[in-house]
């Protein structure tokens, strides 16, 4: 879940809370009913946070999960990379002592 969507649903979340809290507030209700009222509407939201949570939670677990694989292939194929570049370089460099080798022995003659 990218950041901009938790904001945007704890900004409705919030709202809603709000929202609900406000009308309750406002409604021709004994105080009891009210109470009775605004306790459902914060006992509702919270489960409705926990569980939104709970799904970022798992959302995050798996984007990250699937970062880590992702970086550990590109690991692996940098790494298989390095091995083949070093491999040339070492064949080069044993061509050009090789190289060297012939052009000494020539020089001793």
């Amino acid at each position: 879940m990218s950041n901009n969507t938790g904001n945007v649903l704890t900004a409705l979340l919030t709202g809603a809370v709000v929202g609900a809290g406000i009308g309750i507030l406002y409604a021709p209700d004994k105080g009891k009913k009210t109470r009775k009222k605004i306790k459902k509407s914060a006992v509702k939201a919270k489960d409705d946070l926990a569980q939104s949570l709970h799904n970022a939670k798992d959302e995050f677990s798996k984007t990250a999960d699937a970062k880590k694989v992702e970086f550990e292939e590109k690991l692996e194929d940098t790494l298989s990379n390095m091995s083949y570049k070093a491999d040339d370089i070492l064949v080069a460099l044993e061509k050009k002592l090789e190289d060297l080798r012939e052009k000494n022995a020539q020089l001793q003659k």
